[in-house]
């Protein structure tokens, strides 16, 4: 049950501070440690239903499969999702992984920017494939893969999210 009353103030003014103390104008800003996010590894059940449904349907082209270095006979393969970009995938046979689970203090869901023409054809995509989605202020469509870990495709350009600029 989301909070309310004073609880809801005392979030509220938290979120306020800490945007106050931590957040710089962007002529102020240092500019990131980072070069960009190399890849977001997930989990595979199974590597040719992971690759039919990222390739096939969502047009994510697969571009390496080696075996894991970490665990013998797993399978660590990616996909480009634009702008030198990947997604990841291991696979660990026989070990009773269990299904996705969205938890507290784990990964909620990977965001992939995508035209907004490409974003109306790979929402088409996810219909004609009977895949349920919750579609979010006409720009973002969620939906789970094969083994459940939430996507989003949005149609919001990188740096932006409805319509203010990040970066």
């Amino acid at each position: 049950m989301p909070p309310t009353g004073a609880e809801l103030d005392r979030l509220t003014a938290q979120r306020e501070r800490i945007s106050d103390t931590y957040l710089a104008d962007p002529d102020d800003r240092a500019p990131s440690t980072a070069r960009g996010l190399h890849h977001t590894a997930l989990l595979s059940s199974d590597v040719e239903q992971t690759v039919r449904f990222y390739q096939g349907v969502l047009g994510f082209p697969l571009i390496e499969v080696f075996e894991n270095r970490d665990y013998p006979g797993s399978t660590h393969f990616f996909f480009d999702i634009g702008n030198d970009n990947t997604l990841a995938f291991f696979d660990f046979p026989g070990l009773d992984l269990g299904p996705y689970q969205e938890v507290l203090g784990g990964l909620h869901h990977v965001a992939i920017s995508v035209e907004p023409e490409t974003w109306k054809q790979l929402k088409d995509r996810l219909d004609a494939e009977g895949v349920d989605y919750l579609l979010e202020s006409e720009v973002s469509v969620y939906f789970t893969d094969p083994d459940g870990a939430r996507i989003e495709l949005i149609a919001d350009p990188l740096g932006e999210m409805y319509g203010s600029k990040l970066l």
